[in-house]
């Protein structure tokens, strides 16, 4: 059984000053941090059967009445949709856009964004104790992946931090082409809270996600990882074995609820585009859409 072993300095919570187009499931979990009667419902929300009757629901026809209002609030163009009428919210939410609407620079050196996002890029200076908040949980790059001796070969390197918002066109290309590697699942756990201050509480948990390699060409090898959410988050990969895969083709998509993607990439291997590293360097996300240069290799 894996077991966490954290450092307390880093297992601290601390609520992530990202707002802006949060999924209303973020929005509920962080509304329960840090108070009694939340630690109660969180403890009956994490069961897997709870998690399983939302997920039900959200394939259901019955979800069908939560598609229009979530087009009109959040500004939907439903005409670059391959079809205008869905059989469910989930259906709706992994919607695939006409050809053409998300087009991919392709460059001999280029590094482009795998999906529609607000990205921030970091430099990797410590793989065991350098913390980085991810979807409102701290990780290091090795308890991010679970592997001290993998995330230690990218010491030095960046994290490419793509945070997708309710708005977000919900499924992700390969940026790269090259060999990709079996996937690793790593399933979503809850593990305390216990409210102590006004922002900071002593929790630990961990969302699901996937990761793979890809041996590139000129890159090096990338990480590849998509986060989901603790509860009803799920990732639909396209391949889950080891196979070659092609820049620009589809790698998969997320259903309902709040998603993330990282990329990990070694040390000298690939550079951010200027604007990119400076609003990087004030904590400030920069707007990108799936298939625009985001960097060179």
């Amino acid at each position: 059984m894996y077991r966490i072993m954290i450092n307390r300095k880093y297992a601290r919570y601390k609520r992530s000053k990202h707002m802006e187009g949060m999924s209303s499931q973020d929005r509920v979990l962080r509304m329960l941090y840090g108070n009694r009667a939340g630690d109660v419902v969180l403890k009956w929300l994490i069961r897997p059967e709870i998690s399983e009757i939302v997920g039900r629901f959200m394939d259901s026809g019955l979800s069908r009445f939560m598609i229009t209002p979530f087009i009109r609030k959040n500004n939907i163009d439903i005409s670059i949709c391959q079809k205008h009428e869905f059989d469910s919210y989930n259906d709706f939410f992994k919607r695939k856009l006409v050809a053409g609407s998300r087009p991919v620079e392709k460059t001999n050196s280029g590094f482009i964004s795998p999906c529609d996002s607000r990205l921030t890029v970091y430099d990797i200076d410590d793989t065991d104790r350098q913390v980085f908040n991810i979807k409102d949980s701290e990780y290091t790059v090795a308890s991010l992946l679970r592997d001290k001796k993998l995330a230690e070969r990218y010491r030095g390197g960046k994290l490419w931090l793509f945070r997708l918002c309710v708005d977000d066109y919900h499924r992700y290309i390969y940026n790269v082409s090259g060999m990709q590697s079996d996937i690793r699942r790593i399933d979503g756990v809850y593990h305390t809270v216990n409210p102590i201050a006004s922002d900071y509480y002593d929790i630990y948990k961990e969302n699901t996600r996937e990761y793979c390699l890809i041996r590139t060409e000129n890159a090096g090898t990338i990480i590849d990882m998509e986060v989901g959410a603790l509860l009803v988050g799920r990732i639909v990969n396209r391949y889950e074995k080891s196979t070659e895969i092609r820049l620009g083709d589809e790698k998969g998509y997320f259903e309902f609820g709040g998603s993330t993607i990282i990329l990990i990439t070694q040390k000298d291997k690939v550079m951010p585009l200027n604007r990119i590293v400076v609003n990087s360097s004030k904590d400030v996300e920069t707007r990108v859409r799936q298939g625009e240069l985001v960097g060179f290799v």
